[in-house]
């Protein structure tokens, strides 16, 4: 019973000024943020599959309507050279969400079903927020493993409802049961399968379940506390579906009717952040993770740049984004500056006042540059994209310069049509140099006048593959 002689001495030094004053800032500088839970903003990051830079309006001119990213354009910021580090479906989403490279991740290219996955021991853009007091969930396409310990659920993420696949990898669809086997492909809903093996009809309401599942989630955490709500479309990735109320809505096909689709659900998503009273507190992200897959013709989007998904030229790599936050960035402008996806989720985290994982990331905070700040400058030397293991180019921070490494990629010879995939051939790139700020095409290789510039991107990329060595197996 001794210690208990000491009570009221320590209950009068917690109530002694000084004291009191010293508790109070330590917890400041513990727990930052604190005191303002109310002003972190919530994050709306719709994430589309395989969408070229021209598919929406007014990146572009497709022959159908998009109102809502003309919208969202419109009272947001359109970012015009936003690139990723590879241009297929499980590599860029894990960059996206990690905010490193492949080579540093370690998910290259699209992984198949059963396979292990984002390493868990790589934090994601779910986790940070969610440990600083963030509500999550993600609808739509997950693709970063289906095993127990890399499914959304125990990624961060309190809710999912989606694919743990892309959605052309089942048995119902030919040419993956030719080349892979069969393999069901089923739907989850909050880490439990709702149905074992989708059907033809159940792909015609993806969509609409992504949109239905993310408004009532702002409905139900709206005014209460911080969200993140990650909305990852399975569209317009083949094969192509959309629901009964826009099948020949768009009167140019079943692409343009799938892409109409998308812009409604983005209508949908925003109205409900009107109606629910958090328009103005909110970061919505509209972005895709790479370009078309040129070679399903009809059944694909259009680039204005060189090459396709896939491949490590503009049209694989350069998506278009749009970004709306009412309260800091100024609406209806155009925002040239090069940044990448791995560098959303530092940025987010900055906007969110919420630390970065102790495990080292490759993304920079670049708000000040999104945000157009006089003088803002890129704090990256350079960006490096990859197809598979492969370092096929590097890119000045600017974005002026990119330099090919020699390679070969796929190149379309004649597209397919109407679901049919084409036909390809093996191409190859010597090394090149392109002034991608007059050449955005990459026609003009410009290495002989520029020498010394390809050297600097060449010394960079042998030290990226220095700090992150490629598989020795």
């Amino acid at each position: 019973m001794q210690p208990l002689q000491h009570i009221p001495s320590l209950i009068g030094a917690l109530f002694n000024p000084v004291t009191k004053f010293f508790i109070i800032g330590l917890c400041a500088l513990l727990i930052p943020n604190a005191l303002k839970a109310a002003e972190r903003p919530n994050i709306v990051l719709i994430f589309l599959d395989d969408a070229a830079y021209s598919d929406f309006h007014p990146f572009g001119k497709p022959p159908y309507a998009t109102p809502n990213v003309e919208k969202l354009a419109a009272e947001g910021v359109r970012y015009t050279r936003f690139h990723v580090p590879q241009a297929v479906c499980s590599a860029s989403r894990a960059a996206l969400l990690t905010g490193c490279y492949p080579h540093h991740n370690r998910v290259v290219s699209a992984l198949a079903p059963g396979a292990p996955g984002l390493d868990p021991e790589f934090p994601i853009l779910s986790e940070t927020l969610k440990q600083h007091g963030y509500a999550t969930a993600h609808f739509g396409k997950w693709h970063l493993g289906d095993v127990p310990a890399t499914r959304p659920t125990a990624r961060g993420f309190d809710f999912h409802a989606g694919l743990l696949v892309s959605n052309d990898m089942w048995r119902h669809n030919e040419s993956w049961r030719k080349h892979k086997g069969e393999h069901p492909l089923p739907y989850w809903e909050n880490g439990a399968i709702k149905i074992p093996d989708i059907s033809p009809d159940d792909q015609k309401h993806l969509t609409r379940r992504a949109t239905e599942g993310a408004t009532q989630f702002i409905r139900d955490h709206a005014g209460k506390n911080p969200f993140f709500l990650y909305v990852a479309h399975s569209m317009p990735h083949v094969p192509l579906y959309c629901s009964d109320d826009f099948k020949g809505k768009s009167g140019t096909g079943l692409f343009g009717d799938v892409m109409m689709e998308i812009d409604w659900s983005l209508g949908e998503i925003v109205s409900e952040l009107s109606e629910s009273g958090v328009e103005n507190d909110t970061i919505v992200l509209f972005t895709s993770d790479n370009g078309p897959w040129e070679e399903y013709g009809n059944h694909a989007g259009k680039t204005p740049f060189r090459q396709h998904k896939g491949t490590s030229f503009e049209g694989g790599i350069r998506s278009a984004l749009t970004v709306k936050y009412p309260k800091q960035l100024k609406p209806g402008t155009v925002n040239d500056s090069a940044f990448g996806s791995i560098d959303l989720f530092p940025t987010i985290a900055h906007l969110a006042g919420a630390p970065l994982p102790a495990k080292s990331i490759d993304g920079k905070n670049v708000w000040p540059l999104l945000r157009g700040d006089e003088g803002a400058k890129n704090p990256h030397e350079c960006y490096f994209i990859s197809t598979d293991w492969n370092l096929e180019a590097v890119m000045s921070s600017d974005g002026k310069w990119k330099l090919h490494l020699p390679h070969g990629y796929r190149d379309v010879v004649r597209p397919g049509n109407d679901g049919e995939r084409g036909l390809t051939k093996r191409s190859h790139i010597e090394e090149s140099l392109f002034n991608l700020l007059d050449d955005p095409l990459e026609q003009t290789n410009v290495i002989a006048s520029y020498p010394e510039i390809a050297t600097r991107l060449k010394q960079a990329a042998e030290a990226h593959l220095k700090q992150y060595p490629l598989p020795t197996e």
